[in-house]
């Protein structure tokens, strides 16, 4: 096969991670992985690229702190040392549950009144239902307005457009 001929079927293929060759030491989501955040929210959420453009879309709308305490929870989740988890646990609920926060997200009172009754003896799972809370809010919220925002849009026509330049 020749240079051409080489250079037109890799063309026709869809652009994978073997073909994504800016990515160098930062992880670039693929075509595929771009246009699949479209189908599913939990994608987005699951990938590191995706949740980093999520990001910087929420930070645009200043509601940034709703994926930053959900990524806390996760973390929190993670934690088996007691020790760690009463540390993470109080910077969590000061970061984002106090309503002293700046930062604070909107919880029902019924789940920030379950976090406070949790306080006194904190667990690596006690911001669950708030964490669910959360999660559903972006998804329903701000999860279609990212998709229409120039944060993917221009992101998906730049891997469409490096696609077609392959």
């Amino acid at each position: 096969m020749n240079k051409n001929e080489d250079h037109m079927e890799r063309s026709e293929r869809t652009c994978t991670k073997m073909d994504s060759i800016e990515a160098t030491e930062e992880q670039q989501p693929t075509l595929d992985e771009v246009v699949a955040w479209a189908r599913s929210f939990e994608l987005v959420m699951r990938s590191s690229e995706g949740r980093e453009i999520f990001r910087e879309f929420l930070r645009s709308e200043y509601s940034e702190e709703n994926l930053l305490f959900w990524l806390a929870c996760e973390e929190l989740k993670k934690e088996t040392d007691p020790t760690a988890i009463d540390e993470k646990a109080r910077i969590i609920y000061e970061d984002y549950v106090s309503i002293l926060s700046p930062k604070e997200v909107s919880l029902d009172s019924r789940v920030r009144e379950g976090i406070n009754l949790s306080l006194t003896e904190p667990s690596n799972m006690m911001y669950e239902e708030a964490q669910l809370q959360i999660y559903t809010l972006m998804h329903r919220d701000s999860y279609p307005r990212f998709l229409n925002s120039s944060f993917y849009r221009d992101l998906l026509d730049s891997k469409r457009s490096s696609c077609l330049d392959t």
